[in-house]
């Protein structure tokens, strides 16, 4: 598991060819070769045969998957610069650091920008790599990744070796996208509710409920997976 900035810088040269000093110091070409090493602008896209196979792994057709996919998530895996979709969250890192931080940890939620300073980097992005100078860990755990939005902080109960190993398959392969979502539902218990997902809001209360929480009904989310269903 990358617990320390050493760590990181070690796993970035290996994974991407960093070209790093390995001396667990702080400094912009640290901050740089975080952003760019999660960066992948050719990730290859899923196609519906891997989807299909997502579905059988769960027991569920492959339209429940794909109206997941449709409901759930905001669009591609990737943002526009080629990294894994990411939102940091400060409120997060507070509970780990108690320690409040300008745009980095902060008992309130909010900050949520995605270019404030105009510099051409997603702003999330950014304040991963910041908290990365001072914990990886920390920094990875703290905001929600990919197509689905899970947050790194689950990286354990989904079987991943650690956060920034969770989120690194992520960079490459859509597909890794929904094997994250096949965990996260396996682990949650959902797998009786995404299988009961059909044109019928009501069948979908359950699913919804547990992936989206109590603010489900307000955003009429079993609605609009009836929708996709349909």
């Amino acid at each position: 598991m990358i617990t320390t900035l050493l760590d990181l810088q070690r796993f970035l040269n290996t994974r991407a060819n960093a070209g790093l000093v390995e001396d667990g110091k702080r400094g912009p070409k640290t901050r740089a070769a975080i952003i760019a090493g999660f960066t992948n602008p050719d990730a290859v896209p899923v196609t519906t045969a891997q989807v299909q196979m997502i579905a059988d792994r769960l027991g569920a057709s492959l339209k429940q998957v794909q109206a997941v996919a449709k409901v759930e998530s905001n669009g591609g895996s990737h943002n526009e610069q080629g990294q894994p979709k990411a939102l940091y969250e400060r409120h997060y890192a507070w509970r780990r650091l108690r320690i409040k931080m300008p745009f980095l940890s902060d008992p309130a939620p909010g900050g949520y920008t995605l270019d404030a300073d105009r510099d051409g980097l997603n702003d999330s992005w950014e304040k991963i790599a910041d908290m990365s100078m001072r914990s990886p860990a920390i920094a990875f755990e703290s905001a929600s990744f990919g197509k689905f939005q899970i947050m790194g902080a689950h990286w354990k109960t989904l079987g991943y070796p650690g956060p920034v190993e969770m989120v690194w398959t992520l960079r490459d392969h859509e597909s890794a996208h929904y094997d994250m979502l096949a965990r996260f539902i396996i682990h949650n218990g959902l797998l009786p509710h995404l299988r009961r997902l059909s044109t019928n809001p009501a069948d979908n209360v359950g699913f919804a409920r547990r992936y989206n929480g109590p603010a489900f009904a307000k955003n009429r989310y079993d609605h609009k997976l009836a929708a996709a269903m349909r």
